[in-house]
């Protein structure tokens, strides 16, 4: 059944543009329903944004090493593996979901790209592809059993999370496998100064938005997290849909991992610890809704800016570590507020 689905407001009867009337009647503009309420939406729509632009003024005030260009694409490389967790991330909290293995699976992926290339003697590009692999294998078992095993999303990713870092650790001795040369330079930057990682952030940022805006899936992602019984009823297979949408999880995981061990030149079984976390984080701070059915790339993107200004800057300005966790935790729950009272309105 073909089925049409739209994520915003559209314009149809009654609801086309509203003509603005003299002064002798009708609204002023800066009464009721006129600036107030335009500015109001303004802000609730793209608060992450005024945030980060707000976050970036008062880090260069406080510290002048702050937006020099070297810091900056430091800001873009500590940003990368969180944001290309977080685009993975926003495919599965669009639909209704959560996905708490992606730090896990990236770590598991980074860790078989290490062995299949080093004790496995594997050429290099073979050893990328079933890495990447590694991460769409362990999204579909995740999707699988929240889909067909009918197990909450919170609780089938939880054991994947369990489930490959044990697989990490058991593949690696516990030790770190060091990458071949060739991988590592996917951790260095281009022409000496563009780090690879940002541009491998830019690729996963445009096939997210490709993939949410312009195909299938992506409608599909918004009906499920919007209303899944209306989706279901509608026509779309939501079981199916679902597996598609932790496998792309998945495989965003795996392609974080790949980056991060190429930064750390080696394959470590406890990388990533806690990243899945930070890519809830960014999704929530970037827009996105919790109940489901609202979210963007660029919003997420923006999100995972605010966490890597904040751990920049923080660090510039030489606060502990332990205050920094505070400060971030803050953020998140505001984010979170912010969130509830943009649904309100």
């Amino acid at each position: 059944m073909a089925t049409d689905i739209h994520n915003g407001s559209g314009t149809g009867p009654g609801q086309g543009h509203r003509v603005g009337k003299g002064p002798s009647g009708g609204r002023r503009p800066g009464g009721p329903g006129g600036a107030q309420p335009v500015l109001r939406k303004l802000l609730l729509e793209n608060g992450a944004l005024s945030a980060l632009a707000v976050l970036v003024v008062a880090m260069t005030v406080m510290s002048t090493d702050f937006l020099s260009t070297q810091n900056l694409l430091n800001v873009g490389v500590q940003a990368a593996v969180t944001a290309i967790l977080a685009f993975g991330v926003t495919f599965v909290i669009v639909a209704g979901g959560i996905d708490l293995s992606v730090g896990s699976v990236a770590a598991f992926s980074a860790i078989m790209l290490g062995y299949l290339s080093t004790t496995g003697g594997l050429p290099v590009w073979l050893a990328v592809l079933l890495a990447l692999g590694t991460g769409l294998a362990c999204g579909l078992v995740s999707g699988g059993l929240v889909a067909y095993g009918k197990l909450p999303p919170f609780i089938a990713t939880l054991a994947m999370l369990s489930v490959g870092r044990g697989l990490s650790l058991v593949f690696s001795d516990g030790t770190p496998i060091a990458l071949p040369s060739s991988v590592a330079t996917i951790g260095e930057t281009l022409g000496g100064w563009l780090p690879v990682p940002l541009l491998v952030l830019l690729v996963m940022g445009g096939i997210t938005s490709l993939v949410l805006a312009r195909t299938y899936s992506g409608r599909s992602m918004y009906a499920i997290g919007g209303n899944e019984e209306a989706a279901r009823l509608s026509g779309i297979r939501v079981r199916r849909q679902k597996l598609v949408i932790y496998a792309l999880s998945g495989t965003f995981a795996a392609v974080a991992g790949i980056v991060l061990a190429s930064r750390l030149a080696s394959a470590q079984p406890q990388a990533a610890m806690g990243y899945e976390l930070d890519a809830i984080a960014a999704v929530v701070i970037g827009g996105a809704s919790l109940s489901g059915g609202v979210g963007k790339a660029s919003g997420t993107l923006i999100g995972a800016l605010i966490l890597a200004v904040l751990r920049n800057g923080l660090n510039l300005l030489q606060v502990s570590i332990f205050w920094q966790q505070v400060v971030i935790g803050a953020v998140i729950a505001l984010a979170v507020l912010l969130d509830t009272l943009r649904r309100r309105a």
